[in-house]
């Protein structure tokens, strides 16, 4: 990451521009209900360039910024990863089964000799 260190510093103006995304928001939910007489047309416009105000803000804002950078840190580490290749990834899921079967058949074996060691050797219940 580019910045390890991160110090928040909150202003009024970044308060601001939150509380008029968050406004923008909670305009966009009403002005949909609101306009439900005017018309699809309308309630799905007042919704759709509302939220474009509410996102535009956030961004705008600190936590906005900090989001942005978060995502473009994230896909410069996507990029470093090594992807195994398809007959890698056939392999290690072929491995994964294989586990998952003798573990299966493990616990069942485990079970049934519990099961006879209890029931039929020490307690003699015959079924």
């Amino acid at each position: 990451m580019s910045n390890p260190h991160v110090e928040t510093v909150t202003t009024s103006a970044d308060k601001a521009k939150l509380g008029g995304a968050v406004l923008l928001l909670v305009g966009a939910l009403v002005a949909f209900y609101a306009l439900a007489a005017q018309g699809p047309v309308a309630q799905w416009a007042a919704l759709l360039v509302l939220l474009a105000g509410a996102v535009a803000a956030f961004f705008t804002s600190e936590s906005g910024k900090s989001l942005i950078a978060y995502g473009r840190d994230s896909l410069r580490e996507v990029r470093k990863v090594v992807w195994p290749t398809p007959k890698e990834a056939r392999q290690m899921t072929g491995y994964v089964f294989a586990f998952v079967v003798v573990m299966a058949l493990f616990l069942w074996l485990t079970d049934k000799t519990l099961e006879w060691v209890l029931y039929d050797l020490i307690l003699g219940w015959k079924r």
